[in-house]
């Protein structure tokens, strides 16, 4: 029987990988029965049209109308509003793909793991800024999480999850994004097309941001954190410019086990897809011959503070992880927005960090997803009130 699947985001990158891996294996293996979509009427509509789900969603209201004439006759159920993205994440699914990038995407992966089947997770705000939250979610429910993120999926696949006191450490990889090079001098002076040109994945505009930043993998870090049950001291970024080996896990007694494979994220997501089985997929194998040396390098948290925020708040804990990530997400938008330089989006979330860090409570576990939501909007508020005075 075809898995039933529903694609949070799936007009972003993720999502239209995704559903590149359905189409290519055919309706036997797979049944689309839900999709969602912030403000793509268009690409939302022509994916509707092909893959016939159940129901769609769209996030903003403005673009009903013209998703209703669309899809006109095609009996397909239209969701639309911030509620519908939550009604679509709680779609009768047999496996649910949470793709919606930021925090926007934890209301609606939260009504997915609540269904108790598998959700394979991109969306790393989910348990950055609510992990406590979202992993007690998923332990009640039952749920099996998959991490779609090519560095966790890669940890996954090599970690002997029953036996973690055999684990030395976990090395996450990171390519450097397209600054790697450069002196501090050079990055106050980056524009945003440089930043979005990274010279190794093709992801969306935020995402992007955060690779040039390091942020990315600031963010992965305090995810592989929640996810895998390791603390800060157990947990090691190195730069590796080729992407070629995704992450590794370190075991006691030297060995080193390492997910290879070309950059292209349909590898973990078609991990995803077909677990625990494995798909075949028309991803490129890789070459051996042609592929040279593999670099490693330390990263260089002076040049990229973003990784020193993102240990400072894994090790904090409590609500650190949301401010940072509702911070950044202030700041980078303002960046793309051209309101703001380059080194200014990390200036801003330390601010931001050491402001709320002498409010009490700052470093105890959100009590529930409403807690949650109000520490993220007191750091968006403090994001905002910073921004302004450093742009007025």
């Amino acid at each position: 029987m075809a898995r039933r699947i529903s694609i949070l985001g799936s007009t972003g990158s993720v999502g239209q990988s995704t559903l590149d891996l359905i189409r290519s294996a055919g309706p036997d293996m797979f049944n689309v029965v839900a999709l969602t979509a912030n403000t793509n009427v268009k690409a939302l509509s022509a994916q509707a049209l092909e893959f016939q789900p159940e129901c769609v969603a769209l996030a903003d209201p403005s673009g009903l109308a013209e998703l209703q004439a669309n899809l006109s006759g095609t009996g397909i159920r239209i969701l639309c509003g911030p509620e519908a993205l939550i009604e679509a994440g709680a779609w009768p699914s047999d496996l649910i793909v949470g793709a919606i990038v930021g925090a926007a995407g934890l209301a609606p992966s939260l009504a997915a793991a609540e269904q108790g089947t598998i959700l394979a997770l991109a969306n790393k705000e989910c348990l950055v800024s609510a992990g406590d939250v979202f992993l007690r979610t998923v332990k009640r429910a039952g749920t099996t999480l998959l991490p779609v993120d090519s560095e966790h999926n890669a940890i996954f696949q090599v970690l002997n999850a029953d036996r973690p006191d055999t684990v030395r450490r976990l090395i996450l990889t990171a390519s450097g994004g397209p600054f790697r090079r450069h002196s501090l001098d050079q990055l106050q002076q980056v524009s945003k097309a440089e930043a979005l040109d990274h010279p190794v994945w093709d992801m969306g505009a935020k995402i992007s941001i955060d690779s040039a930043t390091l942020m990315n993998k600031g963010l992965e870090l305090i995810e592989a954190s929640y996810l895998f049950g390791f603390g800060s001291e157990q947990i090691e970024i190195i730069i590796h410019p080729q992407s070629i080996i995704h992450s590794m896990v370190e075991y006691g007694d030297g060995s080193v086990l390492a997910q290879m494979g070309v950059p292209d994220m349909r590898v973990p997501i078609a991990y995803c897809l077909a677990w625990p089985e494995r798909m075949q997929t028309n991803v490129a194998s890789l070459d051996f011959h042609t592929l040279g040396q593999l670099v490693f390098e330390p990263p260089d948290e002076t040049r990229f503070p973003a990784l020193a925020l993102s240990r400072q708040a894994l090790c904090t804990g409590g609500r650190a992880p949301t401010v940072l990530n509702a911070a950044n997400e202030v700041a980078v938008a303002a960046f793309l927005a051209g309101q703001i330089g380059f080194m200014s989006i990390t200036a801003c979330i330390e601010e931001v960090l050491q402001r709320m860090a002498g409010e009490a409570g700052f470093s105890r576990p959100a009590n529930g997803l409403e807690d949650v939501l109000e520490i993220d909007r007191r750091a968006r508020f403090l994001a905002g009130e910073t921004l302004e005075k450093k742009t007025g």
